[in-house]
């Protein structure tokens, strides 16, 4: 059974920042691109960003460039996703995915079916 697990959401400032991180159970990331996508109610997951499986290529869509980092490392199966200056309008349930990746929009899309219990990012004063 395959498992996606993310943490390091919560409450922060406008400005503030993030760290989230996710890995897996059961079907290790290596040889998958991975992305992060944001809930969009009653249409599914917007991607926010993505990785290639091998690293090099990094996707983020226009409302996070320059704010957040997406990074992998594969010997400790594992994805993070640096949320820097963070703004009111990336409060969201964030979850991570196998995915694939494309350099407009939506960055990431879900490959499987695999869905963790997300991680809320909140960010207000």
């Amino acid at each position: 059974q395959v498992q996606v697990l993310e943490s390091g959401g919560g409450l922060v400032v406008p400005g503030g920042s993030l760290r989230l991180s996710c890995t897996t159970i059961g079907l290790p990331i290596v040889g998958y691109a991975m992305g992060w996508l944001r809930q969009v109610p009653g249409q599914g997951g917007a991607g926010v960003s993505c990785v290639s499986q091998s690293g090099p290529r990094t996707y983020y869509d226009d409302s996070v460039k320059g704010r957040f980092t997406i990074s992998r490392d594969d010997a400790k199966n594992t994805v993070s996703l640096q949320m820097d200056n963070l703004k009111p309008e990336d409060t969201d349930m964030y979850y991570c995915a196998y995915a694939s990746c494309g350099p407009s929009r939506p960055v990431a899309q879900s490959l499987f079916n695999y869905w963790g219990q997300g991680t809320q990012v909140t960010v207000s004063s």
